[in-house]
């Protein structure tokens, strides 16, 4: 287990490198072969304009849009969709339940979160892979400079109120991983979720819960605060609702599973209090599984 004291981006690869190293390899060989990752490392063009963005150190003169350069006093780059094909984007739910744990020797959910995509990153950067936070307006890149980068995107990043992600427009045959509770409304999930479905971008849902939230383990009289705006609820007897509330919680999870199975995106599930490292290489599996398709 990584030590707690420690930085996040120092906890998470310190994660990534308990993962078996032959493992490790054998599935980002297998994925780059199927794929053609590194073909988008090549000196040349693309295939297809996906856009402009300005130019940036490292960019081959040649990709420079004089054209387009004109038209301001910044200079652009065509940048095509073979160059962010392939590219993996990571969001990370900020929302306000997301920092809730029910005991103290529990990380909260938004740590495991954060936790988990940082160390998933450190993996797939070690591939060779372009990654980018999803929302940063930053480019997918790679490389120990981007590891550092992402680490203080996401630990200087505020909590937000929607518990759901952002809807952005994504070069076709990209992926998305998600981390999150995901206890937002299953049809606003779905209206995310299939936007980019529908453009071509597949992706990953990680859910991840607190042990008590699955099984509502008091007894007796309880005060439940809400941390997203919620009123208060006072129970006289927990156990008078916890079949009605385990029921509630399955059909979310069921739900969830059902619209990234009609999407043909893959789904895992995590409980806070369990180790990390099972939880990154049963992702880093599919991915790798899914990347061969």
């Amino acid at each position: 287990m990584a030590d707690p004291a420690l930085p996040l981006r120092q906890r998470a690869e310190q994660l990534s490198a308990t993962l078996p190293p032959l493992l490790v390899a054998a599935e980002r060989v297998a994925s780059t072969v199927a794929q053609g990752v590194h073909g988008r490392r090549r000196v040349g063009q693309g295939e297809t304009f996906w856009q402009f963005r300005p130019y940036d150190m490292g960019d081959q003169p040649q990709s420079i849009d004089w054209r387009q350069s004109a038209k301001s006093d910044r200079v652009f780059v065509r940048q095509m969709e073979w160059e962010a094909a392939q590219s993996t984007w990571i969001w990370r739910d900020t929302s306000a339940s997301m920092a809730w744990r029910s005991a103290d020797d529990h990380p909260t959910k938004r740590d495991r979160a954060e936790l988990l995509a940082l160390a998933l990153s450190v993996l797939l950067v070690r591939g060779g892979e372009y990654i980018a936070l999803l929302g940063s307006g930053i480019r997918p890149s790679s490389g120990r400079a981007t590891l550092s980068r992402l680490a203080a995107l996401i630990e200087a990043s505020a909590s937000d109120d929607l518990g759901i992600p952002p809807a952005q427009p994504l070069p076709r045959d990209s992926q998305i991983v998600l981390f999150g509770d995901f206890l937002a409304p299953l049809d606003d999930i779905h209206r995310i979720l299939r936007g980019y479905a529908e453009g071509g971008v597949r992706g990953h849902v990680m859910q991840i819960l607190d042990p008590a939230e699955e099984t509502l383990p008091y007894d007796g009289r309880i005060r439940f605060e809400g941390l997203e705006g919620e009123d208060p609820w006072l129970l006289s007897r927990v156990s008078a609702v916890r079949d009605d509330y385990l029921r509630r919680v399955a059909a979310q999870r069921s739900g969830l599973e059902a619209i990234t199975r009609t999407l043909s995106w893959s789904y895992s599930h995590h409980r806070s209090d369990q180790p990390p490292q099972s939880a990154l290489l049963h992702l880093f599996t599919a991915l790798s599984q899914r990347a061969r398709r």
